[in-house]
């Protein structure tokens, strides 16, 4: 490619990464009042043609993953200021607090996304805030802080579980935002608190 040639392709390769922002704003924005916004919706709001906006995503659910990637990303750089020292069981509430804030802040794109992704692909982008999250746990752990008869990773996954409880429910109109959070850290500490450990249940012999 001559000197000409990469000059041309520079701003058409400008233009294709603002169509592609505008279009994933565009779909964050619209999915916030109705999570069933279509293609063509999310296009005339980006100001692009059909053309266009299908060059970027083949499909619908390729545009809400990208989205939602989009979203996490956002409450990933949030989180990454959140200081996590000290106290362990005083830095997981602080993680609850503010990993459920984000979750609100994107509850749509997370409605939008369980209609759309497999929960696997869900799981998959919040790979770093569990990365997180187990970390914490391991480190209560480690300090007597937290129930050491499992796993941190199994604990993990119960986190996981309990915020997309919390975030079904207020979906569902059951529970407040408010009243979500509370459960959630009561919840959460409970599942981990020391005097838990060795809790077994009836077993059939």
């Amino acid at each position: 490619m001559n000197d000409n040639s990469r000059a041309s392709a520079q701003p058409r390769r400008a233009d294709a990464e603002r169509n592609r922002d505008a279009i994933i704003e565009s779909a964050l924005t619209l999915l916030e009042r109705n999570s069933a916004a279509t293609m063509a919706q999310i296009a005339t709001a980006a100001g692009v043609g059909r053309v266009t906006l299908y060059g970027h995503f083949s499909s619908r659910d390729e545009l809400v993953d990208a989205a939602f990637r989009t979203a996490v990303a956002r409450s990933e750089r949030t989180l990454a200021n959140l200081d996590l020292g000290g106290n362990p069981v005083a830095a997981l509430v602080r993680l609850i607090h503010s990993s459920w804030r984000e979750v609100v802040r994107n509850l749509a794109a997370l409605d939008a996304a369980q209609r759309a992704l497999p929960p696997e692909r869900i799981r998959e982008h919040h790979s770093e805030l569990m990365a997180c999250v187990e970390d914490v746990i391991a480190r209560g752990q480690a300090e007597g802080a937290f129930r050491a008869d499992l796993s941190a990773g199994w604990l993990t996954a119960c986190f996981y579980a309990v915020l997309h409880v919390g975030s079904d429910e207020v979906l569902a109109g059951r529970a407040s935002a408010e009243q979500a959070a509370e459960q959630i850290t009561a919840t959460v500490l409970g599942q981990l608190s020391p005097t838990a450990a060795g809790l077994r249940g009836p077993v059939d012999e």
